[in-house]
């Protein structure tokens, strides 16, 4: 399909610093819900899921409030006994997310659910459910309500988020050709990452591949020059969010690549590249709400094919 000028995706890009805003107030109830300080909890999703999974469980445990693993939800390692398993799916019906908390009614083990669906097989089936109905998305793409859910738990870990949600409204009220420079044009991107913005990073390439059909890849930042920094080369660009290694810039701009990084929130970096999924699925004339192969949530038969 060719790309839709007033998308979904484009209004629900524009929502989210105030949507981060608004979440904080709800900081009480997500610490009711999920498990006390100290705990061992495991987190999984699906997708972009499973990406704000992973930046949560660095964020988690690296603030001290407990050992915290990430996982894949086809992927999990739940037999090594934790307190507690956080879950995180937009539509509430994803089989492998389902799958994961079917395992755990009745184990011992409780269970928390971030939904933006309400009545759905997921809030029947946790033991807590953080509904977020007001950031659920029309798009297949995902971005407000992973956002706002990363927003929800890092405020829980006693984050203040007033810069990031400055830093989100600067680059949503850039000029697309500031906000974007050295970027619109780029025939590859490669996303780089530390610590919790390794899953950012994961997640900036996923949404490019989806929204605009783009090649990109992904890699936490000081595996980056094991290899995968031979594909820089004019033409191409690399984007590092947060911290960036001594020396790296020098290096990927000696290959001829543009080297991006700005001293911004990463979540509001991840903005900018929503704003670049809308730039190049325009260029590429393809819509960016419906991606090819893609739907909103994966539901598999019992054969293992998709419903």
């Amino acid at each position: 399909m060719p790309f839709n000028p007033h998308s979904f995706l484009q209004e629900e890009i524009l929502t989210q610093p105030d949507d981060w805003a608004r979440v904080v107030s709800r900081v009480d109830e997500a610490r009711a819900a999920l498990p006390p300080v100290g705990a061992r909890l495991a987190v999984v999703g699906c997708g972009t899921s499973f990406y704000m999974a992973q930046a949560y469980a660095a964020l988690r445990e690296g603030a001290g409030q407990g050992e915290t693993d990430a996982f894949a939800a086809s992927e999990h390692r739940l037999h090594r006994r934790y307190d507690a398993v956080l879950v995180i799916t937009r539509s509430g019906t994803t089989t492998e997310v389902l799958e994961v908390l079917s395992e755990l009614r009745g184990s011992g083990t409780p269970s928390t659910a971030i939904v933006a669906t309400a009545g759905t097989p997921a809030t029947e089936l946790a033991d807590h459910v953080i509904l977020l109905g007001e950031v659920d998305e029309q798009s297949v793409v995902q971005t407000r309500f992973a956002t706002t859910a990363l927003a929800l738990l890092r405020a829980s870990l006693g984050e203040d988020l007033t810069g990031a949600v400055a830093d989100a409204r600067a680059v949503l009220a850039q000029d697309e050709a500031q906000a974007l420079a050295g970027l619109a044009d780029a025939g590859q991107l490669t996303f780089l990452g530390r610590g919790w913005t390794v899953g950012l990073a994961e997640e900036a390439g996923l949404k490019l591949r989806e929204s605009a059909q783009l090649w990109t890849e992904s890699y936490p930042a000081m595996e980056y020059r094991h290899g995968p920094i031979s594909i820089a080369a004019p033409g191409r660009a690399t984007w590092a969010f947060g911290e960036v290694p001594e020396g790296l810039a020098e290096q990927v701009e000696a290959t001829g690549a543009h080297f991006e990084h700005r001293d911004i929130d990463p979540m509001a970096d991840l903005v900018r590249v929503h704003r670049l999924c809308l730039a190049r699925a325009r260029q590429a004339d393809v819509d960016p709400d419906n991606p090819r192969s893609l739907t909103r949530s994966i539901v598999l038969s019992d054969a293992g094919g998709h419903q």
